[in-house]
């Protein structure tokens, strides 16, 4: 190992690194070799079957003579697609979240006075325990919100009288406080941040026990708590279309992982938060709207296709924005015509861009959408279907609300609460009761033991 005095500094830590290197290194040729599902994922791309579920389902393909057939995209909940359950609340102009999430949690859609019952509880589990902002978030503030909200997810546990019983009453128990709150810790997380990192004012908003989850996150997070009807309506369709995306994404899974093991609630949901925030998966929003600044600011005519063609193409070959070489809010491992989030956003999304004077943002976003596939296709020779995912829409639609960039992930777990949790509730009440353990296939050769004096 190379001479470093060891202070734990920078240079320590990289001689560290390299002797890591020296001895940490697998070919990927061996996955194929060896038939490994990398990603618990088949070669052709599909996944692979480690559960069954009611909860959700996403249809992005069809399976015939062992090919994948490309189809519209559609999502599923408990048996309703999403486009008719939309459909319903927005007729009868009303929120819908809540009574997606009791859709998710039960099973089935709530009559009149079982939404009403619903709501009223959620409103009351709301409130944060006494001081626990205080404590909790403000002393401890963080610059990362997803981190902050896991880390309040698991100290939650100590607020709670029993945590740990897991009947189905206790467990729903626990679930709705969850999903009530995590709006408000979110909120309150962000406050902290503002202040403590931004050197802004501080200020603090009680939860509002008659209203639902979207009206509650925008009073909470402005200064003046003032919001508009049409605002909050497009921020609860948000989260409607991203409360559920079946079992097998990586934050769910990872949920029903941790459950399989019979942990508590907190435990299983603090590990579904950290999956999220990575920018492999709700982490891509952050991404996403991060692209978009880099877009519009090297794009000076948004209405000239070979102009934003130019850009695109930069960023595919890693000359522009992070590097990467992704354009993030294009493609997804299932989707492959289209993702019904991203087409229902876009055309929600519409009115409300005309009247904050950001349809020319929106018309830019859709020229991302429709010439992206192309520019694939002249670089990488890709001519797979290629459909934008919701992280394109989503990320305009947050901006649209002046909804700040810290607070997409954020509002990605808020909104995913009932999902992970009506997930969780499947795994430990109606699964076989095995803990999930998959097999890693060991490639190490076998080495001798050298006694420390003889080591070089």
């Amino acid at each position: 190992m190379p001479n470093a005095v060891p202070t734990g500094g920078s240079a320590y830590m990289h001689a560290l690194s390299e002797e890591f290197s020296k001895y940490n290194y697998i070919d990927p040729a061996i996955y194929q070799k060896a038939d490994i599902k990398r990603g618990l994922r088949n070669s052709d791309g599909t996944g692979v079957m480690a559960g069954v579920s009611e909860v959700g389902s996403v249809r992005g393909y069809m399976v015939e003579d062992g090919e994948r057939i490309p189809v519209e995209g559609h999502l599923i909940y408990r048996g309703i697609d999403v486009e008719d359950l939309i459909r319903g609340f927005i007729t009868e102009e009303r929120f819908g979240f809540e009574e997606t999430i009791y859709l998710l949690l039960m099973g089935a859609l709530p009559n009149q006075q079982q939404l009403e019952d619903f709501c009223t509880v959620l409103g009351e589990l709301r409130t944060l325990p006494h001081m626990f902002s205080e404590d909790m978030i403000i002393r401890n503030p963080s610059r990362d919100i997803m981190n902050k909200l896991a880390r309040s997810i698991l100290t939650l546990y100590s607020y709670d009288e029993d945590p740990e019983t897991r009947t189905i009453e206790n467990e729903l128990r626990l679930a709705m406080q969850l999903i009530a709150r995590t709006p408000m810790i979110i909120s309150h997380a962000y406050s902290a941040k503002r202040c403590y990192y931004d050197k802004d004012s501080l200020y603090l908003h009680r939860s509002m026990k008659d209203k639902g989850a979207a009206e509650n996150i925008l009073a909470a997070i402005r200064k003046d708590q003032s919001y508009t009807e049409e605002e909050a309506r497009l921020l609860d369709l948000c989260l409607v279309l991203h409360a559920e995306h079946g079992g097998g994404n990586n934050s769910t899974f990872t949920c029903r992982v941790i459950s399989s093991s019979y942990t508590d609630i907190y435990s299983s949901i603090a590990a579904a938060v950290g999956a999220l925030k990575g920018p492999r998966h709700g982490g891509a929003n952050v991404r996403c709207k991060q692209m978009m600044d880099v877009i519009c600011a090297e794009v000076h005519d948004w209405k000239d296709d070979e102009e934003i063609k130019s850009v695109l193409e930069r960023i595919l070959n890693g000359e522009l924005g992070d590097g990467s070489g992704l354009i993030y809010g294009m493609g997804h491992a299932i989707y492959t015509l289209s993702d019904p989030r991203a087409a229902i956003l876009k055309r929600f999304a519409r009115r409300l861009a005309v009247q904050k004077g950001m349809d020319d943002g929106l018309d830019l976003v859709e020229s991302i959408e429709r010439l992206t596939p192309e520019v694939f296709r002249q670089v990488k020779g890709n001519n797979r279907p290629m459909c934008a995912n919701v992280d394109l829409y989503s990320g305009f639609v947050y901006m649209m609300l002046n909804i700040p960039e810290e607070l997409f992930t954020p509002l990605f777990a808020a909104a995913r609460m009932p999902g992970w949790c009506a997930h969780r509730m499947e795994e430990i009440y109606t699964t076989p009761g095995k803990i999930i353990r998959p097999a890693y296939k060991s490639m190490v050769p076998k080495r001798e033991f050298i006694p420390l004096a003889e080591r070089e």
